[in-house]
Parts: structure tokens; C-alpha cells; sequence
């Protein structure tokens, strides 16, 4: 590589740059449009490298290599390397919600799975990381997510919008709110479908990075009615090992697929017990149920969180496990899980703007 003969200059840094990819996205930093700020003082050369998401996993193996490429720079003695971030949407039109960049669902194919519980600590971990972050409890017939995140105090209504609440920084709405928790609701499927546009479009999301979904179990009204209104970034499916579970959430699946929702991958939850005392797992439920699954649909396995009395416990008194134990294994897990999902959804928002696509609606 040929480098000036005297002093370092921007050329020279922004070529070697250029040999340096993000991993995800198998492009380099410059033509990806990531580097920013770039200054040279003498031997001293500082830039920015602009993350495609502030969960990316593998952020400090692109901070190395960059640092190391512009080091290799006959006459530089000093780098200094900034991370930011600003999340891409791709060429994707969301008239219904316009300043939300990305909507990732959380289905399954039954109830019972913990697909609220992984919507929550999928939330929290991408807030962890800076991200503007929502979430929809859009389960209609359990909306459970007030409980689990200690909300009573409800939304508030400015004009003819509805301002979320907020915990922990996330943005949240639920059904939850309008009814007393005693209170059944008995609605007929084009109810549960209209609820649901109104809990998209009559809310005031503000700038969002990304918008989780916590759908009802299943493959009805709900699930159709996102999938329909929103081109959808993704999908996460939840499934427990056992069979009936991995059958349940196969459907679900492929009705999603049908309708052109990329599978952003698959996290088995309850996959096993650890006993306090001895450290010996117990698989309860079977083994590799989501596993099979994920090789089936071709979608990653993103992880798998054990049965923890203390996710239960969060989940009960309000405070998730991400806030009550943020050093424990399973909240390392659900972070594991965000990064994977924030990384997949970056790569297919490339792609997008690449192909110049928006998702297909039925």
C-alpha cells in the first residue's frame, strides 16, 4: 500500500480504513460510510467509527482492527478511536409510525413459553446499550406486561395522543392499562385487530430505535394485523424444548415467513434448571427442541435461558431481572440475545437498502 512521503494525511488513514470490514455486514467502514470526524495533527490521528447499532456484539473487534490498521501508518504514534452509533432503517416506509426505525415481534406458537418475559429482557437490553427503545403489549387477552415491569401510573393523553409510559427507559404501552386486571376481555377478532392498529397509531412513540412487539400466542388477528399494517424488521420466536411447544411455534413461524417477516432467530427458554447447590443441569422439558427448529427454518439458535426462580420473581413484583440482578447469568444471556438480534436486523436493513426492497405486505 502506498502511503505520502512526508506527513500523515486523511488519504492515507481513509485508505487503510478501507480494508477494514464490519464483520456483520462483510463491507468496509469507509465505503459503509461508518468513519466520522476525522482529524490528523501531525502524528496524531483521532476518527469516529459509527455503529450500525449501539448493541452491535462485536464492537470491540472493530474498534481493534481499525485502531491497528491506521497504527500501521508509516509516522502515526498515537490513535485515538471514538464508537457512536445511529441505527439504519433501510428503504422501508412505516406511514403508521414513522419515527420507529425497526419493529421486532416476540411470537410463539402457545402461551406459556415466557414470550413476555423474553419481550422484556429483549427491551432492556437493547436500552442497556443507548438505544431508543419501545415496547407494545400487544397480547390483548394477557397483557401482562404492566405487572412485570412495576408500571402502575398509566399513560398519559395530550391532545389525541396517548404518551407511553416509561420504566427503566423504555417506552411502553399495554391494553393492560384500560382494564381492570379482574376483567376479561371478550372481544371477537376484527376487536382485537382494530385495538391493535389504534395501540401503533394513536400513541406518541417518538424517535425510536427499535419497537418491540410482545404478541399473543398463536397465529390470529393480532399477529395478521401487525404483520399487514408495518413492514416488520423481524421476528423472534420463543419456544420451550418440548415437542408440543417446538410444533406450536412452527406454525407461528411460517405464517410469519408467508407473509415475508424475516425469522430473526430462535431463544429457547426454560431449556434447563440449574441447582443452586451442586451446579447440575436438569433439562426438565427435553433437549434441542429449538435447536431442530432453528435448523429447520434456517434461523439462528440466538440463546437459551434457563428456568430461574429469580426471572419468575422479577417478573412477579415488577422489577425484571436485567434491574434486580444485572450481573447474573441470565441477564448476560438476554444481552447475548439482543446483540445477536440488533446485529441481524443491521444486516438485513443493508441488504434492503442495497436491493432497494420494502417487505412485502399482503
Amino acid at each position: 500500500m502506498v502511503f505520502s512521503n512526508s506527513t500523515v494525511t486523511k488519504e492515507d488513514v481513509l485508505r487503510v480504513l478501507g480494508t477494514v470490514q464490519e464483520p456483520e455486514l462483510h463491507r468496509d467502514l469507509v465505503s459503509l460510510g461508518m468513519v466520522e470526524d476525522l482529524q490528523v495533527d501531525g502524528s496524531r490521528v483521532s476518527f469516529t467509527v459509527v455503529l450500525t447499532t449501539p448493541a452491535c456484539p462485536l464492537k470491540s473487534e472493530i474498534e481493534k482492527e481499525a485502531r491497528e490498521a491506521v497504527m500501521a501508518i508509516p509516522g502515526v504514534t498515537e490513535v485515538q478511536v471514538k464508537l457512536g452509533s445511529r441505527v439504519r432503517t433501510g428503504k422501508q416506509e412505516r406511514v403508521m409510525i414513522p419515527k420507529v426505525r425497526h419493529v421486532i415481534a416476540v411470537g410463539s406458537g402457545k402461551g406459556g413459553v415466557g414470550k413476555s418475559t423474553v419481550s422484556v429482557g429483549l427491551a432492556l437490553a437493547l436500552a442497556e446499550t443507548g438505544a431508543k427503545v419501545g415496547l407494545l403489549d400487544s397480547d390483548i387477552w394477557g397483557p401482562n406486561i404492566p405487572q412485570m415491569l412495576g408500571v402502575q401510573t398509566p399513560p398519559r393523553q395530550v391532545g389525541e395522543k396517548l404518551l407511553p409510559a416509561i420504566s427503566h427507559g423504555i417506552r411502553m404501552i399495554s391494553m393492560g392499562f384500560f382494564v381492570d386486571e379482574s376483567t376479561p376481555i371478550i372481544w371477537r377478532g376484527p376487536m382485537v385487530g382494530k385495538m391493535v392498529e389504534q395501540l401503533l397509531t394513536d400513541v406518541e412513540w417518538g424517535e425510536l430505535d427499535y419497537l418491540v412487539v410482545d404478541l399473543p400466542p398463536g397465529t390470529g388477528d393480532a399477529s395478521l394485523t401487525l404483520a399487514q399494517s408495518i413492514p416488520l424488521s423481524g421476528l423472534v420466536v420463543v419456544v420451550t424444548p418440548q415437542e408440543v411447544a417446538v410444533a406450536d411455534a412452527t406454525k407461528a413461524t411460517s405464517m410469519f415467513e408467508r407473509l415475508n417477516v424475516p425469522i430473526l432467530g430462535i431463544v429457547e427458554n426454560m431449556s434447563y434448571f440449574l441447582c443452586a447447590h451442586c451446579g447440575e443441569k436438569s433439562y426438565i422439558f427435553g433437549q434441542g427442541g429449538a435447536q431442530r427448529m432453528a435448523e429447520q427454518h434456517g434461523a439462528p439458535l440466538l440463546g437459551e435461558l434457563p428456568l430461574d426462580p429469580e426471572v419468575r420473581a422479577g417478573g412477579d413484583q415488577g422489577r425484571p431481572v436485567l434491574v434486580a440482578h444485572p450481573d447474573s447469568p441470565v441477564s448476560e444471556a438476554f444481552r447475548k440475545i439482543a446483540g445477536q438480534v440488533a446485529a441481524r436486523v443491521s444486516v438485513l436493513s443493508a441488504k434492503a437498502e442495497r436491493d432497494g426492497a420494502v417487505p412485502s405486505r399482503v
